[in-house]
Order: C-alpha cells, then sequence, then structure tokens
C-alpha cells in the first residue's frame, strides 16, 4: 500500500524534548484530559504544549492555536481529536517534525471496511509527512525514567514512582491497562508500557525490539491478540536472547486466521499455533496464559536466570501442602526428585525428626516454634545439585512471624546470589495477616502466589526447555517434478501396489493375499473402502463392491503389510509465513482419538527426531511392551528424518504418512517401516482438493 516506514527515533518517543498535545480538552471529567494532567504535575522532563484554538491556556500552560505555531517543533504528538480529523493531525505532526504521533481515536479498521479505508489514509498520510503513528485505537506510552504520561489509561490514576526493569508492549489497552495497574499493586511500576492498539504503522515487535535492548529492562511482557509477521516475531524472539532479557508473551485470540479447513488428521492435530509456539521455545520465550501469569513469571525471572532443567524442590510448613505440589507438579511435567544424601544429613540438623528432608521437605509448624532456621533450610534446598527452581508452601503463619520468616528467606536468598535457582512462594493464609510479609519478599524480586497450581504453572511456564530449530537443509534434499514421487525421493518405503484391471491377476502377484483401496474418497475406513485379507477368488467381487461406492475414482491393489506399531508422521509447509512443522504422533485410524501428538521445526535432525518417539504416551509400544520385541528405533528414528525433509519442497501444503507402520525385528517385509497411506496437497491446494493415495504408481 505504502513504502516502508523510516526506522522510529525511540529516543525521541520515549524521552521527547517536547510533547504536544492537539485537541487539548479543559474538560476536567473527559479522559483525555488526564495526559496534559499527569505531564504536567508529575515531573515529566521536556516541554509540554497544548494545541487547541478554542483556549489561551490550559492547566498552567500557554495553549497553542496549531502545530506550526510551537517554536522549535516537536518530539512527539498525542492526536486527542476524533477519528475524522486524525488523518490531518498526522500531516500537521509531520510538517512539526515530530517524531511519532499517537492516534488515541477509535473508529477504524475494528469498526468494518470504511473504517479501514481511513486508516489506510492514516498510514498514507503519515509516510508522506515523515512520522510514524502508534494506533489508532491505542492507549498510548508510558515511560518511567522521563516521566513521560503519553496516555489517558486509569491505571496511570497510580502513583507510578518506580521503576522495576519490566516494560510491557501489547496490542489491547484494557489488557495493558490492567497489566500496569495490577503491576503498581504488587509494587512493581513498570519501566515502560506502550499501547499500539490496531497497528496501523508501529507494531507491537518494533516496540518489544526496541525495549529488549535497553539496558534498563530486565524481562519484556508482551500481550498479542493477532499472530504478528513472523520474521519480525523471530527476529524479537532472537535478540531478547542475545541480549539477556527475559521474554513473557501472553497470547490471546487462538484461532489464527491461518488454519486450514483441512481434512486430514494432521489439521485435526496442528493448532494455528504451532509454529508460533516452536519459534518461541527456540529461542527461551517464555509463554503463559493469564495476566496474573504474565507478572509472575516477569518477576521470577527479574535479575535471575531461568530455571536451568525442570526439577522442582518443595519446602513447606504442612505436609499437606506438600502432597499437593507434588501432585501439582507432576501433573505439570514437572520433576520432584529426592534431595541428595548430603543435603537430607544436613536438613535433619535443623528439621524436627516427626518432619521429612527428601522432598518435600516439611519443616512441621515446630521449626517456627524453636524460632528460626527456615531460611537455611531453603538456602540448603535451594544449594542442592538435585533442583533447579525452589517453591516454598506456607500456611498459616501469619502476623509477626510471617513478616520474620520472610525478612530470613529474603537474607538467605540475597546471600547466594541471583545466579542460584529461582524461589517462588506460594502462601495459603489471607492477605490481611501475610500481607506486611508479601511486601517484603515482593519488594526482594520473589514472586509470592495464593494458589498452589498457578505457581507450578508460571514455573512450568518458565521452566521449558528451549526447542530445537530446524535441522539444516540438505543439499540432496528433493524437489520431485510431481508429488507422488516424493516419498521414493525421500526413501520411504512403501507396499508394492498394482491399479491393473486384472485384480484377480494383481492379487495373485502380491502373493495371493492384498488389500483393495477404493480411491477418490477421504477417510477410507468410514467409508467402508478399505478391504484387508482379500484372496484371490475374492477379488473381483470386493473390487465390483468398492467400484460401486459414490464417489470412487478407481481401486488400488496393494500388498497386505504386516501388523506392527502404527504411526503418523507429517509435515505441514507452513502457514502465513510461519516455518514448516512436523508432526509426529500415535497413527492409524484412531489418531484422534490417542491424540498422542508431538511437534517440531521441520526438518529435524535423528536427536530431534528420537526425543520427539520419546515424548509419546505410546512410546512403550516402540520401545517393546511387556515382553514385546518393540521395533527398529533407529530405523524409525530415520523414517521421521526422511519425512521431515519434505519440509524443503518448494510450494508443499503438507505431506501426511497415516500409517507409517514400524515393523517388529524378523518381519517377512524387506523393510524396516512402510508408508501404508500417505496424502499429499500443494500450497496452490490448501483443501486437499487432488489428494490421493501416494501409492499411485505400480511397483
Amino acid at each position: 500500500m505504502t513504502d516502508a516506514p523510516a526506522p522510529t527515533d525511540w529516543a525521541r518517543v520515549l524521552a521527547p524534548r517536547s510533547v504536544a498535545l492537539v485537541g487539548a480538552t479543559g474538560r476536567a471529567d473527559n479522559p483525555m484530559a488526564r495526559p496534559l494532567r499527569w505531564l504536567v504535575e508529575r515531573g515529566f522532563t521536556g516541554a509540554v504544549h497544548p494545541v487547541n484554538p478554542k483556549y489561551a491556556e490550559l492547566g498552567g500552560v500557554p495553549c497553542a492555536a496549531s502545530l506550526a505555531d510551537i517554536p522549535g517543533g516537536v518530539d512527539l504528538v498525542l492526536a486527542l481529536v476524533p477519528a475524522e480529523r486524525a488523518v490531518a493531525a498526522v500531516t500537521e505532526a509531520g510538517a512539526a517534525g515530530a517524531a511519532l504521533v499517537i492516534v488515541f481515536a477509535s473508529g477504524f479498521a475494528e469498526v468494518g471496511p470504511e473504517g479501514r479505508a481511513l486508516q489506510d489514509e492514516l498510514v498514507v498520510a503519515a509516510r508522506a509527512a515523515g512520522t510514524r503513528v502508534l494506533g489508532p485505537n491505542c492507549q498510548g506510552i508510558y515511560d518511567a525514567r522521563s516521566r513521560l504520561f503519553a496516555t489517558f489509561t486509569s491505571a496511570g490514576e497510580r502513583p507510578l514512582t518506580g521503576s522495576s526493569g519490566i516494560a510491557y508492549v501489547g496490542q489491547s489497552g484494557a489488557i495493558g491497562g490492567s497489566v500496569l495497574d495490577a503491576a503498581a499493586e504488587r509494587g512493581l511500576d513498570l519501566t515502560a508500557w506502550v499501547s499500539t492498539g490496531n497497528e496501523a504503522d508501529v507494531g507491537l515487535t518494533e516496540v518489544g525490539r526496541h525495549l529488549v535492548a535497553d539496558p534498563a529492562v530486565d524481562v519484556l511482557t508482551v500481550y498479542a491478540e493477532s499472530l504478528p509477521d513472523p520474521d519480525d516475531y523471530a527476529a524479537l524472539a532472537a535478540e531478547a536472547a542475545a541480549h539477556g532479557t527475559a521474554l513473557v508473551v501472553l497470547r490471546s485470540g487462538r484461532s489464527a486466521p491461518g488454519r486450514r479447513a483441512a481434512v486430514s488428521h494432521t489439521g485435526a492435530m496442528l493448532g494455528d499455533d504451532t509454529a508460533f509456539t516452536l519459534v518461541s521455545r527456540r529461542h527461551g520465550v517464555v509463554l503463559v496464559d493469564d495476566v496474573e501469569e504474565l507478572l509472575a513469571a516477569a518477576v521470577l525471572l527479574r535479575g535471575r536466570r531461568a530455571p536451568a532443567g525442570r526439577r522442582l524442590g518443595l519446602v513447606t510448613s504442612s505436609g499437606g501442602a506438600g502432597i499437593l505440589a507434588a501432585d501439582r507438579a507432576s501433573e505439570a511435567g514437572l520433576e520432584v526428585p529426592e534431595l541428595t544424601a548430603e543435603t537430607q544429613e544436613k536438613l535433619t540438623r535443623l528439621v524436627p525428626a516427626f518432619g521429612a528432608v527428601g522432598n518435600p521437605v516439611d519443616v512441621t509448624a515446630q521449626l517456627f516454634n524453636v524460632g528460626g532456621g527456615f531460611g537455611e533450610v531453603c538456602g540448603l534446598v535451594r544449594a542442592d545439585g538435585a533442583v533447579d527452581a525452589v517453591l516454598v508452601l506456607l500456611t498459616m503463619l501469619v502476623g509477626d512471624t510471617a513478616t520474620a520468616l520472610a525478612r530470613d528467606l529474603v537474607a538467605t536468598v540475597a546471600e547466594q546470589g541471583p545466579d542460584a535457582p529461582p524461589v517462588a512462594v506460594a502462601w495459603m493464609a489471607g492477605e490481611d495477616g501475610t500481607g506486611p510479609a508479601r511486601t517484603v519478599l515482593r519488594d526482594a524480586g520473589i514472586p509470592v502466589f495464593s494458589s498452589i497450581t498457578l505457581a507450578v504453572r508460571v514455573l512450568d511456564a518458565v521452566a521449558r526447555e528451549p526447542a530445537p530449530g530446524p535441522a539444516p537443509a540438505d543439499a540432496r534434499d528433493p524437489v520431485p517434478g510431481d508429488g507422488w514421487a516424493l516419498l521414493d525421493a525421500l526413501g520411504v518405503a512403501r507396499p508394492r501396489s498394482s491399479r491393473s484391471p486384472d485384480v484377480t491377476a494383481a492379487v495373485d502377484e502380491l502373493g495371493g493375499l492384498a488389500v483393495l483401496k477404493a480411491e477418490g474418497l477421504d477417510h477410507k475406513t468410514e467409508a467402508g473402502a478399505v478391504r484387508l485379507g482379500v484372496r484371490s477368488d475374492d477379488a473381483a467381487a470386493v473390487h465390483a463392491e468398492l467400484t460401486g461406492l459414490p464417489g470412487v475414482t478407481g481401486v488400488l491393489v496393494q500388498e497386505q503389510v504386516p501388523s506392527g506399531v502404527e504411526l503418523l508422521v507429517a509435515v505441514d509447509g507452513g502457514r502465513e509465513g510461519w516455518p514448516p512443522v512436523l508432526t509426529v504422533g500415535h497413527g492409524g485410524t484412531a489418531t484422534e482419538v490417542h491424540h498422542d501428538v508431538a511437534h517440531a521445526l521441520a526438518p529435524v535432525d535423528e536427536a530431534t527426531a528420537r526425543a520427539l518417539l520419546r515424548s509419546l504416551r505410546c512410546w512403550p509400544l516402540l520401545a517393546g511392551l511387556r515382553g514385546a520385541p518393540g521395533v527398529d528405533l533407529d530405523a524409525a528414528v530415520d523414517a521421521v528424518v526422511r519425512i521431515s525433509r519434505a519440509a524443503t519442497v518448494p510450494g508443499l501444503g503438507e505431506l501426511e504418512v497415516n500409517p507409517l507402520v514400524l515393523l517388529p525385528p524378523g518381519s517377512s517385509s524387506n523393510a524396516a517401516f512402510l508408508a501404508s497411506e500417505a496424502r499429499i496437497a500443494t500450497r496452490s491446494d490448501p483443501r486437499h482438493a487432488v489428494a490421493v493415495d501416494v501409492l499411485r504408481t505400480e511397483r
């Protein structure tokens, strides 16, 4: 639509020398009066220029009739005007030399085609004027260091006097206001806060890339309603990791536009945000599910490293709380390992004999009655090499005892330093009896939860191991001229098959026992279009039955595949610019019932393929269950790697092999695995209109 914008001068935006408020109002009850009042009263370091020809002054500040009347120009413009006047405000801001215009008004793309057209005009005007636009339909910017209150969010009514090292950027003004307010309520005044709204021009990834490079920002929290541009998001995640800035993302709107109405099993198994999640995990991004988790994860990571693994140490004042936490941790896939013998020996000197020192460590109420030692217990657990994070579980410890305990714990954490495993607290007692103690902990950067479940969810989120990136593309990877040669080019064996009109002879040629499959149908099993164990004598009759089914275009005679473990292995060729995704799972006709799948960015190497297989619930079937021989695991890994290389084929929409039959040692087949069924779609045919059996050519 327009040329690419010039880079934003963020120094002039977040610490502007001057701010102009176009459409400033004298109505104190109008939310749009807040920015001027806050800028004047709260120590903003630059000049403030209200702009409105109706007033000579506002808030004790001289009022300009227009932007052109402000000598020396301006750095930042707040457009406090209705949607129909926003384009003119942007043009005038560019003429005044503004680096950025914040358009607060709604009535743009969010209301329909007319609003979309007006939003497009806004961008055209910005490009022509040489300025950038934040919004429209946003709530602006707050920066603690320059005392910039370029926002009208009611959360700004809080004092907001500190700077926590936590920053925020998000697409929703309302959610952003909640984050700013909830953080301040916890004593975590944000360092910087940006609401991007409709993102007609400046988007959250651009803002985020600036903030993760800011030395004052330890953690960037992000709220996204729609998936950002894949390349921009990957750059944000990679740059955050490079700068050592923790990135915590809360994403809603999981029914993103990229989803296809596919008839394949893969379509049912592959969520819209699977590639987004994998790219996030590859760069160590922490993904959370609500605002409470967003802030708690930020506190946990502020100034500290993320847990090195998923092993959790539990210290509790109640045996019951320890059991509950161990249960929740196990359900989340966190380990609760037994502490080393050396640590347990040290703990026995502090913990009463009727307590427990293995993990969970139950100090019992007796420890508090004898006057101290709790911080030392937590320190011993934290220093044990068997744990990567510590969760402290407290029940009805209140008042002065609670405050003394909190100070003891804070002193221990500080003494051990930021490189020791992170510590969190779940306190199951009312705020009225534990308020001062919670404040002591929060001021020290130790997150406090009122729920064991929430604490475990956050620890699970921050302890996720980075996902491996795709394996380097092999220069020999195939680019076949037609899709039906793809499995052959990948080196994936498939059963012999025939399409001979003499079906009886075809079955004889395949050993006298074969499978007959009707072609041209989706989900053949449900349609009764697959017949197993067909003998030569019955072949003609079965053939006649199948050709009589509605929609059948032909009948394939296929070698009967020996029984084995059935997998689904599929490659989605990438959607909306996101990278290809490999899906591996328990296959066969009940794939959706099993819902036993794992994903990775494709293609994969052998280590990743093996890890995917081991993560499946059906892994025991592969390894050999209850004396069964299992399958050739090296061959299974090889099959997954080979199929994943389909990701390098230009134009691939999807390749799904289901089932990939993994055969036990000593099978009559010459191969260790066989692709019994497969489907192919190109990007030009995303709904599989031409998808048929890969086994089209005779062998």
